[in-house]
């Protein structure tokens, strides 16, 4: 049972040297304390409103309270560090100091619970819930709750998002207890998601096909890499190719021109006697001594 019992000790220490600092360190606005174990000593962080109030004149309280922790508390070497609380509103110990103050003070419980309620809240807590127990209205004791926002009971989330603080106020009837659980605003819930915002495309814009476009820089590195240069080598091979056989098909139409209307003596012969030539649509025909009709002059004649 050794382990167990050094964790029950260090934890009944933490705890006794909150309630120390808690009493000690009411005026200066004491929000919570950290206890971290370095191979040089004990460090122990105390954040409270007023940071100047825990140092004292030349360091005289720091170093009051550093003697009388390492006499009640067997720690190695003790460091007392003071820190300020940005934001009171968001430290609970501090708001339930405070909440416990102004009930002492006469203010009606559920006046000054929801005034610390709005403080919280408007300081951008993601949730607050305010417990105050006690003889509140009469002899009985009973409990009064006020909740707002988003607010954590179980689980893991509590110990690592939820800050808790607790003061108790002193009145002629009794004793009541002040109990605040904050959740701050960098708090990242377990349950908490956001929907990703979609565009609609309309039917325009998918039907038009996209023609990439080329960006200066892309056009520069492909200069001085030569890419340009072959490309534009390959566009002018590409075009004398497209001139060359523009050419050849106009000199081709030109000679099928020529050819319908030259004449070739080969084919058309030497012109006989009484005999009448004429050219028909490119074809050559005749008409002759003993034929009363035009023929073309290719055309064999058959002996009567």
């Amino acid at each position: 049972m050794a382990i167990e019992n050094k964790f029950v000790r260090e934890g009944y220490i933490k705890a006794s040297m909150d309630e120390y600092f808690a009493k000690q360190l009411s005026r200066a606005g004491y929000g919570g304390m950290e206890v971290n174990r370095t191979p040089m000593g004990t460090q122990i962080t105390v954040y409270a409103e007023k940071p100047g109030m825990v140092i004292g004149k030349a360091g005289k309280v720091i170093r009051k309270l550093t003697r009388d922790i390492d006499r009640m508390y067997d720690l190695d070497n003790p460091q007392i560090d003071a820190q300020e609380v940005r934001k009171p509103e968001l430290n609970a110990q501090m708001m339930a100091t405070r909440l416990a103050s102004s009930i002492e003070r006469g203010w009606y419980f559920r006046k000054a619970g929801h005034n610390a309620m709005r403080a919280i809240m408007n300081a951008g807590a993601l949730g607050c819930e305010i417990v105050i127990s006690g003889k509140l209205t009469g002899a009985r004791s009973r409990t009064e709750k006020i909740v707002e926002g988003y607010i954590k009971h179980a689980g893991k989330p509590v110990d690592d998002i939820v800050d808790e603080g607790f003061a108790v106020a002193v009145k002629k009837l009794g004793t009541l207890g002040c109990k605040v659980r904050i959740i701050p605003p960098d708090a990242i819930l377990p349950d908490s998601f956001k929907l990703k915002a979609v565009t609609e495309k309309t039917l325009d814009d998918v039907d038009k096909p996209t023609e990439p476009k080329a960006s200066i820089e892309k056009l520069v590195r492909e200069e001085a890499a030569g890419e340009v240069a072959e490309v534009e080598e390959v566009l002018e091979e590409e075009q004398i190719k497209v001139e060359t056989s523009e050419k050849v098909t106009v000199e081709k139409e030109a000679l099928d021109e020529e050819l319908s209307h030259s004449t070739d003596d080969s084919e058309i012969g030497e012109l006989l006697e009484n005999e009448e030539r004429r050219e028909v649509d490119g074809v050559w025909q005749h008409k002759h001594e003993g034929h009363d009709y035009w023929h073309p002059i290719a055309r064999i004649h058959r002996e009567g």
